[in-house]
Order: C-alpha cells, then structure tokens, then sequence
C-alpha cells in the first residue's frame, strides 16, 4: 500500500509531519511513520485534522484562495475549527453524527490534497 505524505495538526496545537499507510475515516487509530522514520499510535480523537499534503514543506508565503471550483466535487463547505482557523472546500459525504469527514480544498494551488477534520474539532460547518 502506498504511503501517503501527511501534517497531523493535534487539538492541542502539535503538529507532526509523516507518511501514513492505514488511515481509514471510520476507524479510531492509525500509525504515523514520523520524517525521523518513528511510528506513533495516534488517536483520531485527540486530533483537529490530518491534511494529506503534497509536500511536507508546504509553499512558503502563500495565501490560500479557496476560489477553485471543483466540478463533481460536492457541496462547497466553509469550516471553523475551534481555534479560529477557516478552511473553504468541497465535501461529498457529510454528517455531523461521525466522528469527521473528508474535505477536498477550493484551492487546488494550495498544498493539500485532501482533507480529514475530525469533527469535534470544528466550531462551524457552513454550508455555501
């Protein structure tokens, strides 16, 4: 299975950087492979989100738009976590019953492919 690059931002405010191969959506854990090749149990639950990004270093100076439009993408969503950070994106599956949901950014300059917020991290789900 192949590994995907991802920046897990804890809601405490950590973040960690690394590659996952077992991250499922319905499922409560999975093993981080840290840059420092360390796997750690993470608990989905003690987690804001987990961007599964293009880059571990992300593009330096770079403002996100979040103005693309992605055809057959779902429903456009703007998320509030609760430390005031905002994310703009399409999402195809959402309910406020699960423990978080897949968000595909309107800005598809940006480096993040994808999107898993855990949704009692999340201030505001809004409809756009």
């Amino acid at each position: 299975m192949q590994n995907n690059k991802i920046v897990v931002h804890f809601s405490d405010g950590r973040i960690l950087k690394g590659y996952v191969n077992d991250f499922r959506p319905n499922k409560a854990t999975f093993h981080l492979e840290t840059l420092e090749n360390e796997v750690s149990l993470l608990n989905v639950a003690d987690l804001k989100a987990v961007f599964f990004a293009k880059d571990h270093d992300g593009i330096e100076h770079r403002r996100d738009s979040y103005d693309d439009v992605i055809a057959g993408g779902g429903r456009k969503v703007k998320v509030t976590f609760s430390d005031g950070e905002e994310i703009i994106g399409y999402v195809s599956s959402y309910s406020p019953d699960r423990s978080g949901f897949f968000l595909v950014p309107a800005d598809l300059g940006g480096n993040n492919a994808r999107v898993f917020v855990v949704a009692s991290s999340c201030k505001d789900v809004e409809f756009l």
